[in-house]
């Protein structure tokens, strides 16, 4: 199955100058949505994973499906200002300008191997954000799966832990 054409590109969104990779045609088709699960599942078997980390938003729609699959619990890691509680945040850059990331305090992920999903790697800040939030947890990140990476970028140079993307786009 060829997932590319799963993914509709959308010129200037959210800002002018950025194609916009819209992942809702492959969660409208269940034989992508399962064939990308599964190829996740693929690239971590070899990994002892306690959670996975999902991140804002459309991370959650992977991690949820990747944590069932293998028994395991997910937790979020969400835009600041969006989780209840007493949470852990930290600002990064993005590629269009910056953001926060926070999770929840109570969350344990002491001595935890925790594999991070997010849909794409652009420059990295994302989801070195949440490796960090989840290091402060004294959690370890054993992983990321993504579902594109645009690749130019060079994002998984800005990470500590293996990148297993799905897509592979260069612009």
């Amino acid at each position: 199955m060829n997932l590319f054409n799963y993914i509709d590109e959308i010129p200037d969104f959210p800002i002018k100058g950025i194609k916009f990779k819209d992942i809702s045609p492959l969660l409208e088709n269940s034989n992508a949505l399962d064939y990308a699960k599964n190829k996740f599942l693929n690239n971590i078997k070899s990994y002892k994973v306690d959670l996975v980390g999902g991140l804002d938003a459309r991370g959650f729609l992977f991690s949820t499906l990747i944590a069932d699959a293998i028994g395991i619990g997910s937790f979020m890691i969400r835009k600041q200002g969006k989780l209840p509680g007493d949470v852990i945040s930290k600002t990064y850059d993005l590629e269009y300008g910056s953001s926060s990331l926070s999770i929840q305090k109570k969350i344990n992920l002491k001595n935890k191997n925790i594999i991070l999903v997010d849909d794409l790697l652009a420059t990295g800040g994302t989801l070195k954000c949440a490796e960090e939030l989840v290091c402060i947890s004294n959690g370890n990140v054993v992983a990321s799966l993504v579902l594109i990476e645009l690749v130019s970028l060079m994002g998984k140079n800005n990470l500590n832990c293996p990148v297993y993307s799905l897509l592979k786009y260069d612009d």
